[in-house]
């Protein structure tokens, strides 16, 4: 059956795509919320947290209705508090470390509190920040994502001057392209760029692509100091026969589609299989449903024990209906006439641990074939690794290799999934504070960038 698009009507699309987590319906649910945190001592919460919001302070200030001190706690720590609101892991985060846990009672809805702040925040433009006095000095960034804009935001906030080259028309980076539409809409993710620059002393240039529009040679020349946070975004290819079918597409750019042209407009299949298991794969399946897809199965070579996306992702698939096909590996997509007819796959047992520490999955003999007309790669991410060999950087496979963010050539830094390989947005946005730590010193600035003080008008 032939991939088509425009299944759903308008009124259809909007509610498979609206808001997956709603806000808060009023102050009065954030209140009873907010007022249910224990105010922990040493608060796991917080050590929880990659960036090190103070949890028990924002939420504190939250019930004595200081909404904008609240933000200000929360934006000082990550400057994406709102959007990470939205798309963090907080089961297995904050949320999943919230005391609550032990009492076997819901815990404190803390991305809930925290968007309940920084949308706020955003919605009223305030000004949380001001910037220090102008030091003349001016940083080169390299994309526009978290690792990017948080990188960006201290280093304007302490009077440097900073030029952001993004190779896309828009910025964020993943929360723009690569994640979910009922999580984070593309408008929401202007927004929130928009205020994150509205410091000042930020400049977007986009449609710049590093070895392409632009050299790294070339920004060394031109600026004090260059941070690298161009992050990953190559799809694992899965070097089986019929990979180069017509309907089979990777997970990335099925979901860069979603976020670039009308959901109508969106290709999706029939019987439409997922190949892989982790976040990327819950939102390539739940959208593909979402979209009209009669069938979505994902398969996965190991056992649920095993999975890297969270319980939480995996419920959301299966209450929309997705499949899941345990201990199944795909051997060949079979096709007709050059499209997709199916995928065949080997029923597989698990063995013992490999280099990760889980059991790895080995061929048990038998095979079985699954109908379809699209097949969906979403087995992982690779870094640029031609990119970054053309910089002269040293790198691992492609992540470029630091010390303490400061990477082989001088004056240039790098953070983000660029050099992990590829973890959560939160991660990177503190991979972007601390790049600008390293610049800052590497400037002679020595400011204290983890330690912003408040301005008069966020403590009201």
């Amino acid at each position: 059956m032939a991939i088509s698009n425009n299944r759903l009507t308008a009124a259809e699309y909007e509610r498979n795509f609206s808001d997956v987590h709603p806000p808060f319906d009023g102050r009065e649910s954030a209140l009873v919320e907010a007022n249910r945190c224990l105010m922990c001592y040493d608060a796991p919460c917080m050590k929880s947290c990659p960036t090190s919001i103070d949890i028990p302070k924002f939420i504190h200030q939250i019930t004595t209705d200081n909404v904008k001190g609240s933000a200000h706690t929360i934006l000082q720590s990550n400057i994406m508090g709102a959007g990470c609101s939205r798309v963090c892991p907080v089961e297995k985060l904050c949320e999943g470390s919230c005391v609550y846990n032990f009492l076997h009672e819901a815990p404190i809805p803390i991305a809930k509190l925290q968007r309940y702040s920084t949308e706020m925040a955003m919605q009223r433009q305030w000004q949380l920040f001001t910037r220090k006095p102008e030091t003349g000095k001016r940083v080169a960034i390299v994309g526009a994502g978290p690792a990017g804009l948080s990188c960006a935001h201290v280093l304007a906030r302490e009077g440097v001057d900073v030029t952001i080259f993004e190779k896309e028309e828009s910025g964020g980076g993943l929360m723009t392209y690569g994640i979910a539409a009922y999580k984070v809409t593309p408008e929401f993710c202007r927004e929130e760029v928009e205020y994150i620059t509205s410091i000042g002393g930020i400049t977007i240039r986009y449609g710049q692509e590093l070895g392409r529009s632009i050299s790294l040679t070339q920004l060394r020349a031109e600026y004090d100091a260059v941070f690298l946070g161009f992050g990953v975004g190559l799809a694992r290819r899965l070097d089986i026969p019929g990979e180069d079918l017509e309907g089979v597409v990777d997970a990335i750019s099925f979901i860069y589609g979603l976020r670039t042209q009308p959901l109508a407009q969106t290709p999706v299949g029939d019987r439409v299989i997922v190949i892989g298991l982790g976040m990327t794969a819950i939102d390539a399946a739940t959208q593909a449903k979402r979209l009209g897809a009669k069938e979505v199965t994902i398969v996965y070579r190991r056992t649920r024990a095993e999975m890297p996306c969270t319980q939480v992702e995996l419920d959301l698939a299966l209450l929309d209906g997705c499949k899941v096909l345990w201990l199944a590996a795909p051997e060949e997509v079979l096709g007709t006439d050059g499209a997709v007819t199916g995928l065949r796959c080997s029923q597989m047992r698990l063995g013992e641990p490999d280099a990760s520490g889980r059991r790895a999955p080995v061929h048990s003999g038998e095979e079985f074939v699954l109908e379809a007309d699209m097949v969906i790669k979403a087995a992982g991410q690779t870094p640029f690794e031609e990119m970054v060999e053309a910089c002269d950087l040293q790198h691992t496979g492609g992540k470029v290799a630091v010390s303490g963010n400061v990477t082989s050539i001088g004056g240039v830094f790098a953070g983000g999934d660029c050099v992990n390989g590829g973890r959560e947005v939160v991660d990177a946005v503190q991979a972007g504070k601390d790049g600008a730590a390293a610049i800052m010193e590497f400037l002679g600035l020595h400011a204290e960038v983890k330690k912003n003080v408040p301005t008069p008008e966020a403590i009201i």
